[in-house]
């Protein structure tokens, strides 16, 4: 690729949630245009106005801004090539195809879809790619005019000249040949007077000065056809670049069976974006840096020469590791921000901020912290099995000693010295370490693992810690190891 900026564009239809396949290639498309100093357009394509919904589409553009890809152009923010939902650019889409007509290039097509679909088993059945047969293609002009005024519905056929050989230098495959004679007439316009994928993707391509369309492999079928219209049109034809498609562990396609991993999904299970970033980056484009990726090092690491031809495999163990990396990277002001929703409302911004330094390190997803804000802050905790385990083995005369120790005649003071007391309870009980310190933490916090217990049991109420050191003592007593 030259080292001129490049244009590149996203061109989602909003016919469902952002899937992840989508989401990777967006990413690379922003990258390539800022690595390049160019720009990066947001286009959507929405001539499927059954399945289309404005309501899609604000969640799409939604998703894309968590995403971190701010877009050049778009359908919210307007630029010098709008309008940027199809379904607002039917006058131009009409304007170029009365060129394709004038030239002789298109044709009206009355084949029913029963009639294709037959046409394309039997071709496959004798072991031909399946295309067009060109049933219409030789209609006279009295034939046509016939089929026209009995009411019969037709779509708009492009003429593809046989015998010809397209060729294009793919970004990540390097060069492809295509024959004519295995693509054949195709569609431009449905019967339903919507325009086909084919031509308004091509064509709205040209028009906003994109350089670069970079897709998923499964389109690269596609890139002929368009650059057949483009050529025909007289337009530029931008470089493409078919990526590898985005497979799950078991190396099948994403699908609804891999659970709940489109983007909307993770989003809202608490994933960060930079989460995502850091692992989309990295699935069928090879980065140097193993380490986390800012923003500014996300752009610097990419590299269009480093997108791989193999299927890439999402891994969610991989993004649990990048999920950690993010959280922390986060400031103690953004950190703060993202679990807030997660604490008491009428926790002041002092304590909350001292909580989230407490509970940051055992901080994956912003539930975690609502655990141990309701540990610390709320009522006792259901016992996790190992907690049950580690108070039985403890034994009742442990707690007894643990009440004595901490709460002597009454509740424990409110400025009790956990620390101080935990010595002296090891010195009555002999235990010192994980024999000492488990037993408490189990009882305390209901299970034996989390943040450091004597910076989290700062928070919790003098009371609560006497009633959950009761409560434990009563366990070992009733259920003996």
């Amino acid at each position: 690729m030259s080292a001129a900026p490049l244009v590149t564009r996203f061109a989602p239809s909003p016919t469902g949630r952002l899937h992840l396949g989508n989401a990777r290639t967006a990413l690379l498309s922003f990258l390539a245009a800022r690595k390049s100093g160019g720009r990066f357009i947001l286009r959507v394509e929405d001539t499927d106005e059954a399945r289309s919904s404005a309501a899609l589409m604000e969640e799409l553009l939604a998703d894309l801004r968590w995403l971190g890809l701010a877009w050049d152009e778009g359908p919210d923010i307007g630029g010098p090539h709008g309008e940027y939902r199809q379904q607002l650019r039917g006058p131009i889409y009409e304007a170029w195809l009365a060129k394709l007509d004038a030239a002789g290039l298109t044709y009206p097509c009355f084949c029913t879809p029963a009639e294709l679909s037959v046409a394309r088993k039997v071709q496959l059945a004798a072991g031909k790619p399946p295309r067009y047969a060109g049933t219409c293609r030789a209609l006279t002009p009295a034939q046509r005019a016939e089929r026209q005024a009995s009411g019969l519905p037709a779509a708009l056929r492009f003429r593809v000249e046989p015998g010809q050989v397209v060729r294009f230098d793919d970004v990540v495959h390097g060069e492809q040949r295509f024959d004519t004679d295995h693509i054949g007439d195709f569609i431009v316009r449905r019967a339903d007077g919507s325009m086909a994928f084919f031509f308004s993707n091509a064509l709205d391509d040209a028009l906003m000065g994109v350089t670069l369309v970079l897709r998923g492999d499964d389109h690269m079928t596609n890139t002929p056809r368009q650059i057949l219209l483009l050529q025909a049109l007289g337009l530029p034809i931008p470089r493409y670049g078919h990526v590898a498609l985005l497979l799950g562990m078991d190396g099948a396609p994403l699908s609804k069976r891999h659970g709940a991993l489109g983007l909307r999904d993770l989003r809202e299970r608490g994933y960060l974006a930079g989460a995502l970033r850091n692992h989309l980056v990295r699935l069928g484009h090879t980065v140097a840096t193993e380490g986390w990726l800012d923003d500014a090092a996300l752009v610097a690491a990419f590299d269009l020469s480093r997108l791989g031809r193999a299927a890439a495999r999402f891994d969610e163990t991989q993004l649990r590791h990048w999920q950690k990396e993010a959280v922390a990277h986060l400031s103690p002001e953004d950190f703060l921000r993202w679990i807030e929703p997660q604490l008491p409302q009428d926790i002041d911004r002092a304590r909350a901020a001292a909580f989230a330094a407490a509970v940051r390190g055992n901080v994956e997803f912003p539930a975690d912290a609502g655990h141990w804000a309701r540990v610390a802050l709320g009522t006792a905790p259901t016992l996790e099995p190992d907690a049950l385990v580690a108070i039985r083995e403890a034994g009742e005369a442990f707690y007894a000693a643990a009440l004595e120790v901490f709460c002597g005649a009454g509740a424990p003071a409110a400025d009790l010295d956990f620390r101080a007391a935990a010595k002296t309870l090891g010195q009555r009980t002999t235990r010192k370490g994980p024999a000492l310190f488990m037993p408490l933490r189990a009882a305390l916090t209901g299970a034996t693992h989390g943040p450091e217990l004597a910076t989290l049991l700062a928070f919790m109420p003098a009371q609560e810690l006497q009633q959950r050191l009761a409560r434990a003592r009563e366990l070992a007593r009733s259920q003996p190891a």
